[in-house]
């Protein structure tokens, strides 16, 4: 046996179980006296049993409505509890938020930006990735992350990319003697020790061309793969490192200081998602924020 069950004949029926009256149920459910008795009628029909013995107006539930009534109710509250989430995933107010990055903001950035989108939005659950470029646009494109953040150049096909170019500043402890300068230029740097980024990185190639233009030796015995690991060396006391403004410009309280840095380095990055592919309200909303924050950032 088959039922075609509907929505409206299990509220009607809820709702008379509840109010023990036709025009009361009716009043409750916003219908007439008559549109709630043929609802009934026709529930009556599909389940092949009756639900209420009518007397005078009033209803008292038969055995076989006591028995079905608990699972009607849990019925009506699961899809209340459904359309209550579809509202709030309409809304941006619940959901998940899946974001990967290659550990350039994984650090000093995107905690903060993100817990203050988690205060305001309790119910959304936040999950961080920290990977190389090519594993996270791979991911992006697969539809297995939602938002990621890389360097340059973008290896994979099949994502957008909003690019932001920042420039890099030179970083060192606050008793360093270039902290008493104002600018920082390749020959400020001659026979210092200056910090590698791990994997040929752009900011590294820049220099390097601006101290082998300028004949400048300096010495590479220190390497980090992350720029917050380099500025972490940094606090050390006897590093000097180029990092972009995220982690270079920031008060951590560790005595690392800041000073622009001359000719003009600068460094990328791209904010992905996948080409064609809408993501959800609550990651659409993250991603403007990450937009308007790097927006301040760049230069």
């Amino acid at each position: 046996m088959s039922f075609s069950l509907k929505l409206r004949h299990m509220e009607v029926f809820n709702a008379l179980i509840e109010a023990g009256s036709v025009s009361r149920a009716a009043e409750r459910l916003n219908l007439t006296q008559p549109a709630v008795s043929i609802a009934l009628s026709n529930f009556e029909a599909e389940l092949g049993f009756a639900l209420f013995h009518r007397e005078r107006g009033f209803f008292t539930p038969t055995t076989e409505a006591m028995l079905l009534h608990k699972e009607v109710l849990n019925g009506l509250q699961a899809i209340s509890r459904v359309r209550e989430r579809a509202i709030g995933i309409l809304s941006g107010q619940t959901g998940r938020v899946s974001i990967a990055t290659n550990g350039v903001l994984a650090f000093n950035f995107l905690p903060k930006l993100l817990a203050s989108f988690q205060q305001e939005n309790p119910n959304i659950k936040i999950e961080i990735k920290v990977h190389s470029s090519r594993q996270i646009a791979t991911w992006v494109a697969d539809h297995n992350v939602e938002i990621g953040l890389i360097d340059l150049p973008v290896p994979v096909a099949g994502l957008d990319a909003k690019i932001f170019k920042f420039k890099c500043v030179c970083a060192m402890h606050k008793d360093d003697p270039l902290a008493a300068l104002e600018t920082v230029h390749p020959q400020s740097l001659a026979g210092r020790s200056v910090i590698n980024i791990t994997g040929n990185h752009q900011i590294d190639q820049q220099l390097d061309m601006l101290l082998a233009q300028a004949d400048i030796a300096v010495s590479r015995n220190a390497t980090a793969y992350y720029f917050a690991i380099a500025r972490n060396l940094v606090a050390v006391g006897r590093y000097l490192a180029i990092l972009d403004p995220v982690n270079g410009k920031l008060d951590l309280k560790d005595d690392v200081v800041w000073r622009p840095f001359a000719p003009r380095i600068d460094t990328s990055l791209a904010v992905i998602t996948a080409k064609g592919h809408s993501i959800g309200q609550a990651a659409l909303e993250v991603q403007t924020r990450i937009h308007n924050a790097l927006n301040d950032l760049a230069s």
